[in-house]
């Protein structure tokens, strides 16, 4: 994923994830939504969630690699014990938007071993979390107090930190289910602070939110919960997603942002 996204990044392509929790898993609404995914291709499946049950993980991730085997699965961990070696990848959040020190290198301490052995690749992972209007799963399990949405210089000077300590990929996550998505000048001024891909997610859930996070810097957008609940909103943010060029210049439903 890692060489992929660097690789996206310079030819100038944007890239799309679909998250999906294996706490909600359904076979029959992932079947479905795979069905729509043939038609309307995503570039990565993300797999994670705050609370998951393993066997749940484990038939969510069989499902995929045996009904959408071209598309990488990489995991979305907010545990140690939340490894498993049939997945493609592992995004290695360290949480620093915050100052809880499990999250930034404690549960990585524990997990370091199995890691080691499951064969995944490893996408050491600079996690920010930005205040989107309401408090969500993330900010309460991790115990951490997210950016403020307003102070865009904040983020920049986080993300900075981040990528000299040698992180490979900066994540701004405005949380499942945000009321607001991170601005556009946050975006902004993290794309300008740092040169590794940038992830954004939380809170995109029209075509236009998509593309605004794409035209400010983006380089892969992160579609979770309105895709559980609107399976058909995933043409619209492949549609949206597959407009951006090199120049983060977006143009969608005939309109330029």
């Amino acid at each position: 994923m890692l060489d992929s996204l660097v690789g996206l990044r310079r030819r100038g392509r944007k890239a799309l994830a679909v998250l999906l929790d294996p706490d909600d898993f359904a076979a029959d609404s992932l079947r479905h939504l795979l069905r729509l995914a043939r038609q309307h291709p995503v570039d990565f499946f993300l797999v994670g969630g705050s609370l998951v049950l393993t066997e749940h993980q484990a038939a969510l991730i069989a499902l995929l690699k045996a009904e959408a085997p071209q598309v990488p699965v990489i995991l979305f961990p907010s545990h140690a014990l939340h490894v498993d070696p049939a997945a493609d990848g592992i995004l290695l959040l360290s949480l620093i938007s915050g100052r809880n020190p499990d999250f930034l290198i404690g549960q990585h301490v524990v997990a370091a071993p199995r890691l080691r052995q499951s064969g995944l690749q490893l996408l050491p992972t600079g996690y920010m979390l930005v205040d989107s209007g309401r408090p969500t799963t993330a900010s309460y399990i991790s115990g951490t107090t997210p950016l403020p949405h307003d102070k865009p210089s904040i983020a920049a000077a986080t993300a900075m930190a981040g990528e000299q300590l040698g992180l490979r990929l900066m994540y701004l996550d405005g949380g499942s289910g945000a009321q607001h998505p991170v601005s556009a000048a946050m975006i902004r001024a993290v794309r300008e602070a740092v040169d590794v891909p940038l992830i954004v997610g939380g809170g995109l859930n029209t075509g236009e939110k998509i593309h605004a996070a794409l035209g400010a810097g983006a380089d892969l957008v992160v579609v979770g919960n309105h895709i559980e609940h609107n399976p058909n909103f995933l043409a619209e943010a492949v549609a949206a997603t597959r407009t951006a060029d090199s120049n983060g210049f977006v143009e969608f439903n005939g309109y330029a942002r």
